[in-house]
């Protein structure tokens, strides 16, 4: 098992960026219920919103919004687990998820690479999946696995069965992967299951786990919805990680970003929770600022790295493992 560093532990030494104070965080956790219980989420899939209906949440089937009372969000927070362990093949690569302990993971999902041979700049290739795989799971910095770029000469709706398969091919540590859609993470699941012996086996080393967008600004469209139903009920851990622009997206403000970006995270975990009480999730962001001049998301910005600060304090707070964007 991988041994990580711990970030954030109160001592005489060193330095950190103290965001929040915790009555700070509590008006942002109300102003959170508050915006889903009267405001609601825009919810795409019928059976997300059958799940949230039967869970105790107001459903207008119509109109598709889901009015989630602070009851339901309060049970669901409880109910996630504390602490994840991440499987990889090879056990050694095992990393466990708890309290303020830190792992570093390469970021994704680049779609142009300059040719390392040619230094031609071109579409990504299933070949460079591999090759970027081999060289993240050579780096002792790097305690997991994010498919890296995407696979462009492959069928873009089977993309995602290619990225793991290749990727499961070529690292031996814990592997995540956005799956867009039910169908797609029933076949991930499959292989995956193939390569520990069974789906009893993967639910105790799960060695995947899997990303989803919320639509900001409060929208779950169908294809996240299926993959946090899917992945509680075979125990895989989703990785609720909302994409906010502040100023476009999200209000300007880091705390008002905080709050859109809460009930979109937030507002997931409810239907993982109300699916299967007890499934594996993360509290992940890549939210950052619109870039007024080119109207894109700068994820290289100082502001990005505040709004994550931000968004590491409020898992703590809720005792949440959590994935932040940064670098």
């Amino acid at each position: 098992m991988r041994t990580a560093t711990q970030a954030g532990v109160a001592e005489l030494a060193g330095f950190g960026l103290n965001v929040f104070s915790q009555e700070e965080l509590y008006a942002i956790h109300c102003a959170t219920l508050e915006v889903l219980e009267h405001t609601g989420l825009k919810v795409r899939c019928k059976e997300a919103l059958e799940i949230f209906a039967k869970g105790g949440a107001r459903v207008d089937f119509e109109t598709g919004v889901v009015k989630i009372p602070q009851y339901v969000v309060e049970e669901a927070i409880r109910s996630a687990p504390r602490t994840l362990l991440l499987a990889g093949r090879n056990p050694k690569n095992d990393i466990v998820l708890d309290g303020k302990r830190v792992g570093f993971i390469n970021f994704g999902e680049g779609i142009s690479i300059i040719d390392p041979y040619t230094r031609d700049y071109r579409p990504t290739t299933k070949q460079d999946v591999a090759n970027i795989t081999r060289f993240c799971d050579a780096m002792d910095e790097m305690d997991a696995i994010l498919r890296p770029v995407a696979p462009h000469d492959v069928p873009a709706k089977v993309a995602v069965v290619h990225n793991a398969e290749v990727i499961f091919n070529n690292t031996t540590k814990h592997v995540f992967i956005g799956v867009e859609g039910g169908r797609n993470f029933k076949k991930v699941l499959k292989m995956a299951a193939a390569i520990v012996g069974g789906e009893e086996k993967l639910r105790e080393r799960p060695i995947f786990s899997c990303n989803i967008c919320p639509t900001s600004p409060l929208q779950l469209v169908d294809h996240a919805a299926e993959v946090i139903i899917e992945g509680a009920r075979a125990g895989i851990a989703v990785n609720m990680l909302s994409m906010a622009m502040s100023g476009a997206t999200a209000p300007i403000t880091l705390a008002g970003s905080l709050v859109t970006h809460n009930a979109e995270v937030l507002g997931s975990i409810v239907l993982s929770q109300l699916t299967c009480k007890g499934a594996p999730v993360l509290y992940g962001s890549s939210t950052t600022i619109m870039d007024m001049r080119t109207a894109t998301a700068p994820v290289g910005s100082p502001e990005l790295g505040m709004i994550n600060a931000g968004v590491a304090k409020l898992a703590q707070y809720y005792l949440l493992p959590s994935w932040v964007a940064g670098g």
